[in-house]
Order: structure tokens, then sequence, then C-alpha cells
């Protein structure tokens, strides 16, 4: 089984204008909802190996919520701030590893997930897209639709 779990980061805080971009915390909402998400993934006994993460702030510590409630690490990948749908597939697809999740942005984000699902999805903050294929390796699910597809929005 293939499972690839996309999570668009939680909402940041625009409260301080003059703040680069990648620099952008998660705000008080974004906080919160970020450790409910995980749960929510947890309790349709999604766990994945490997964590993938923006190098943006506000993407790092949505990853971290997420990797707390996992007991996984995570993995910081620098060409995942911004990319496009095909730079989030490349890299989850390029690790090998069977239960992978990717924490970026939008565009890419809801680019991605709604080529997955084969309809227009639009992934808000803390959104969270559970693709599973009853493949067992990479190589195999190539472009195919996902046997499986959940997606769980805060």
């Amino acid at each position: 089984m293939i499972q690839l779990i996309l999570a668009r980061h939680a909402k940041s805080d625009w409260a301080d204008e003059g703040l680069d971009d990648h620099e952008r915390p998660l705000n008080e909402r974004g906080r919160r909802d970020a450790p409910a998400m995980a749960r929510s993934v947890l309790r349709r006994g999604v766990r994945p190996e490997l964590l993938l993460s923006s190098t943006a702030a506000r993407a790092k510590a949505t990853a971290e919520a997420f990797a707390a409630e996992f007991e996984v690490d995570v993995t910081e990948r620098a060409e995942l701030y911004l990319a496009d749908a095909d730079a989030l597939w490349d890299a989850a697809h390029s690790t090998g590893v069977a239960e992978v999740m990717v924490v970026a942005h939008d565009p890419g984000m809801s680019d991605l997930v709604s080529r997955l699902a084969g309809h227009d999805v639009r992934m808000v903050t803390s959104a969270v897209a559970i693709c599973t294929w009853h493949e067992h390796e990479w190589a195999t699910v190539g472009s195919a639709p996902p046997d499986e597809f959940e997606l769980l929005t805060p």
C-alpha cells in the first residue's frame, strides 16, 4: 500500500507586515488547528513513516505539530517552499517510502490534490488529503488516481 498525505500549512500570522513571507509564523488558530488535524489523521489509522516539510516557518510549525502526534521526525526540504504540484509529487515519489506526508503551500498543494482527486479541490489552511493506492511500490502508482481519497478540513 502507498499512502500520500498532503497537508497545507496551518493559518499564518500576518500581524507583522514587514516580516518576510518565509518567516511568517502560525497564528493562534493555526497553532490550535495543526495538532487537531494530526489527531484526525491518526483516528483514521494513518501514520506516515516520513514527514517532509517546506522550510517556511509556518509549514515547519505545522509539520512539527503533526510529527509530535505521529512520533516521527520532520525532514525539511527547501524545494517545497512555494512548490508547484509536480515538485510536490516528485518530492514524495522520490523518497520511495510507502507512507509519506508532505506539508507545503498553495497553489501547488491545491493543484496536486485536485489532480489526484479528479476534481477541483481547494486546500484551505490545515486541510489534509489522504491518498491511498493498493499498490506496493511508487513505480506502479505512476499517474493513476488513488484507490481511496479523503479530504479533511478543520
